[in-house]
């Protein structure tokens, strides 16, 4: 089997000595070339370039925005020695994540655990044992993410905790909860709900705050504790969304610790939520910030979503 290991040299778990334990690890099963990325979007390139080359398996070291650029390098690559009418699990590179970054959302909803070294020997007896599943992904127009969207608050939040790290700030539960507040309290128009939900056959949803969509459950974790505002998303199914149609103060609180809670299910008469979609738009009368998988993309007026179902076979 050839494989392509793509590592993210900044990747905030793991040393180089570290790395090349991993790599011994993995040449033990596979004909591994080892790939570094130098910039933001090399990793899609890296991958692609793998896919290309007809290698059967790209692993990731690095955290989920990695593995984000991965996917979407792998999801666009066109093989020339592969039937491109075949399904993208056929027909594309399988997919190992091992966990490097700080938080991991990809991976643990896998059911890897945390650390990486535990999360290689998982890896490794897939391998051996020719474990895999097919999982679906989401699209926002042209891009793939893996696990999460934002649109409003959380992208907005993202965006001061990277701001954070590129001085320096190490990526904490603590770091993403100060953010969250200052921004809820200085940062956000909480007054004037601008976002707009449209999908096929179905009235608009008209004034939400802030949405957030997911792939997968749990939407995120805050150190071991599991993030859920939507706790029947999965893999297997269409996407799943929670808005809310307000901001304020004693409403916000009690959606947040209803999607911290040990058996969350987040409602009341602010809480909007969707499960299982196809498809829908996000529109919005005013930028709003947008993220996905945890990296902050910029600010958009109009996001269209999509459910690409079987999409990627993953080894885990």
């Amino acid at each position: 089997m050839r494989a392509v290991l793509v590592v993210n040299p900044k990747a905030t778990t793991t040393s180089e000595r570290s790395r090349d334990v991993l790599v011994r690890a993995l040449r033990s099963e596979v004909d591994l070339t080892v790939r570094y990325t130098r910039r933001r979007g090399h990793a899609t390139d890296l991958a692609r370039e793998a896919a290309d080359e007809g290698v059967d398996l790209v692993v990731t070291l690095g955290g989920d925005g990695t593995v984000n650029e991965v996917v979407n390098g792998l999801l666009t690559a066109q093989p020339a020695t592969v039937d491109p009418a075949r399904p993208s699990a056929e027909r594309l590179p399988a997919l190992a994540t091992v966990p490097g970054g700080s938080t991991n959302v990809f991976a643990r909803a896998l059911g890897l655990p945390r650390e990486w070294p535990e999360g290689t020997s998982m890896i490794l007896e897939a391998l051996r044992l020719g474990r895999s599943r097919t999982i679906g992904l989401g699209r926002a127009d042209d891009r793939y993410f893996t696990f999460c969207a934002g649109f409003g608050l959380d992208a907005a939040v993202v965006h001061r905790v990277e701001s954070a790290r590129r001085k320096g700030r190490v990526s904490t539960p603590a770091l993403y909860l100060r953010s969250a507040v200052s921004h809820y309290f200085v940062g956000s128009d909480r007054r004037h709900p601008a976002i707009r939900l449209e999908r096929p056959g179905a009235p608009a949803e008209s004034e939400l705050a802030t949405v957030i969509v997911q792939n997968t459950a749990p939407w995120t974790y805050l150190g071991e504790r599991e993030v859920n505002p939507n706790p029947e998303a999965s893999f297997d199914l269409g996407l799943d969304v929670m808005a809310l149609r307000q901001l304020r103060v004693a409403s916000t609180a009690r959606t947040a610790a209803q999607i911290l809670s040990r058996r969350p299910d987040p409602h009341g008469r602010h809480v909007f939520r969707l499960h299982d979609l196809d498809e829908f738009v996000l529109v919005s009368s005013r930028p709003q910030p947008f993220q996905l998988d945890g990296d902050y993309l910029g600010e958009r007026e109009k996001v269209r979503f999509t459910s690409v179902p079987a999409a990627l076979r993953v080894i885990c």
